[in-house]
């Protein structure tokens, strides 16, 4: 009895589980199988009684170590088979693939007694593979050329049946039995169309031939040409709103359509008559066409003129669509008739009329609108037309108020168009008079006493100024860019940029020398006080201080202030001027609208004895900040 762990066991339980896994694979033989496991067993024992005894491994270990070879050695065998059958079955199923396909185009191309070199035995797929792909290919050639076959003749077949279905013949049912289908490409099919291709030509010859016997047995030139002029007749009355029949009936009785007992004449007579009602209608349409659109053109100058709304003129939305026609394109029925052109007519006098007493309003309306328009972009509107001389002209009757306003008109169109090129300086503009009003309220603010008080609403005024000192940092950067855009434009323009009635050049120009100005006299005052503080130090110290038996306020400014809510002032913005003392500064809007004056504010003198020690400190520095107040905004220091 074998015992369980001893070599032999170990091999014949490894030779089970090969024999099995080999029945299930169906493979590889069983010989092969039976060497690798003796030549394993024989490989694991020599192994083994050479290295486990030197290692001293145990009788469980051995066979523990033994199993895990074992398995893994079985886990490689059965991924390999594994693959070796997913190759197998691969391209078992491209064959199989292939050989259906060439079975499906020899039966639909009808070659069914072609011997394929794969009903051959070969000896793998790979061969099977390889035979069977060039005659798949051939195949594939032929199926492509037999469909061109096909589609030619199809197209012919179309062409001529559509031919036939002219005439009048029924062709629903030729083309639905011909539809090309791929399952059936055999040449029995391909030799029906072509039958059928030939019966359809003789077909269309019979009936051409046919159409031309009837067309000349029983239509003469004659009677179409009759037809024709009477169609073109009853056109043309359609269009004028004309009675076709009395119209017809004064050539000849028998063209009236009504009339079918007496047959249509077509006597010489006839024609010279239809010809000469033709061109008499043609006639009378083009008068028609003419008196129309002038007519509408009239309304169209009013309609702009008075406003009128958009319901109001889709009434005569047919008779406008008169002035896009061409005349042989206007076709529609009674757009030149009688009635038409007459409302027309009505409305143009009725508009008439109402410009008449409008039209000083309408004047006056259009004066006010090129106002507004100049006063936005700072231009001086044309003294020409001004309302009071506009009104007196209209009274008088020297001047056609239409001819006024469409001059009105041209103003406001070009003023609109200077706006246009105006509109990047006048943005410009805008900026720096902003930062001109920060730069006076600035101002103002550093001459308050009470900025610093902790009183409600005073740290918003600190943060406003704060963002005031940076914008009146970029002012000159402004002037000088908005200076040399101005150039630029009046280099492109070859004209002058006024801003209301001044050059803006000569504007900001005097800005930059005021500015200039200010800026010296406040640094003449800055030394001056210097000078005044070295003074009132050298007298203290001969003459020793006083002090002052009272308190000046002299130094409050009330212009420009408002309450703030808890007793203090806060300055509010103004652009006149920048300060007591200064220059004042010349922006746009102090030309336009200046108030002369600098808003100077004098300043009462203590009533102390003239002499030095008299004179105290305080009242000596408020003497001395009412002249140079602006220049005492920064923060006390501590």
């Amino acid at each position: 009895m074998l015992a369980i762990g001893s070599p032999l066991a170990t091999s014949l339980r490894s030779s089970s589980s090969c024999n099995v896994l080999l029945r299930e694979l169906q493979v590889l033989s069983l010989s092969l199988s039976l060497s690798l496991l003796w030549c394993f067993e024989f490989l694991v024992s020599w192994k083994e009684q050479q290295i486990w005894s030197d290692i001293g491994e145990s009788e469980a270990d051995k066979d523990r170590m033994l199993l895990e070879l074992e398995r893994e050695c079985l886990e490689v065998y059965r991924r390999k088979v594994e693959e070796a059958a997913n190759a197998k079955a691969r391209l078992h199923q491209s064959v199989a693939a292939k050989e259906a396909e060439v079975a499906t185009l020899m039966a639909a191309l009808g070659e069914l007694s072609i011997h394929s070199p794969t009903e051959k035995k070969v000896a793998s797929l790979k061969e099977k593979l390889a035979s069977v792909t060039p005659l798949l290919e051939d195949l594939r050639m032929k199926k492509e050329e037999r469909m061109k076959q096909f589609a030619d003749i199809t197209s012919q077949i179309e062409k001529i049946s559509g031919e036939i279905s002219g005439y009048n013949y029924p062709s629903d049912t030729m083309i639905s039995s011909l539809t090309l289908e791929e399952q059936d490409l055999s040449l029995r099919r391909l030799t029906e169309f072509q039958t059928h291709l030939q019966t359809l030509q003789k077909e269309k010859l019979f009936v051409s031939n046919l159409f031309r016997s009837l067309k000349f047995s029983l239509l003469s030139d004659r009677l179409h040409k009759v037809l024709e002029y009477t169609n073109e007749v009853h056109l043309l009355c359609g269009v004028l709103g004309l009675d076709f029949s009395q119209t017809v009936s004064d050539v000849h009785p028998s063209l009236q359509r009504a009339n079918q007992e007496q047959s249509t004449n077509i006597s010489n007579g006839t024609f010279e008559g239809l010809e000469k009602t033709i061109n008499k209608l043609k006639t009378e349409r083009k008068i028609r066409i003419q008196k129309l659109r002038d007519t509408v053109s009239a309304l169209f100058e009013l309609w702009n003129l008075m406003d009128t709304p958009q319901a109001d003129k889709n009434v005569f939305s047919r008779a406008i669509s008169v002035l896009r026609l061409s005349e042989a394109e206007v076709t529609e029925p009674g757009v030149l008739s009688i009635e038409m052109i007459e409302q027309a007519s009505a409305e143009v006098e009725r508009l008439t009329k109402l410009k008449a007493s409008r039209m000083k309003e309408l004047v006056m309306k259009r004066r006010l609108e090129l106002e507004e328009i100049c006063r936005m972009i700072h231009i001086e509107p044309d003294a020409s037309t001004a309302a009071e001389k506009s009104n007196a002209l209209i009274d008088s009757g020297l001047v056609d108020p239409s001819e006024l306003l469409a001059n009105i008109e041209a103003q406001i169109t070009k003023a609109k168009d200077e706006a246009l090129s105006r509109k990047e300086i006048m943005d410009r503009i805008d900026r720096w008079l902003s930062a001109c009003e920060e730069e006076n309220w600035l101002e103002d603010y550093n001459q308050d006493n009470n900025r610093y008080n902790a009183g409600r609403g005073a740290h918003i005024n600190l943060k406003r100024a704060e963002k005031a000192r940076i914008t009146v940092t970029k002012i000159p950067a402004m002037v000088d860019n908005l200076i040399s855009r101005t150039l630029a434009w009046e280099e492109e323009k070859k004209m002058l940029f006024l801003y209301d009635g001044v050059r803006l050049v000569s504007i900001l120009e005097d800005y930059k020398l005021t500015r200039k100005q200010r800026e010296e006299e406040k640094r003449r005052c800055r030394d001056q006080k210097k000078i005044q503080d070295l003074l009132l130090t050298e007298r203290e110290a001969i003459y020793g201080s006083k002090p002052s038996p009272r308190k000046t306020n002299s130094f409050r400014k009330p212009n420009g202030y408002r309450a703030n809510g808890n007793g203090s002032m806060t300055p509010t913005p103004r652009r006149s001027s920048v300060g007591g003392g200064t220059p004042e500064l010349l922006t746009p809007r102090s030309y336009s609208g200046r108030q002369n004056g600098y808003f100077k504010e004098m300043r009462r003198l203590s009533t102390a004895p003239l002499n030095f020690v008299a004179i105290s400190k305080e009242d000596t520095v408020s003497t001395y900040t009412s002249v140079c107040g602006s220049e005492l905004g920064s923060p006390p220091h501590s």
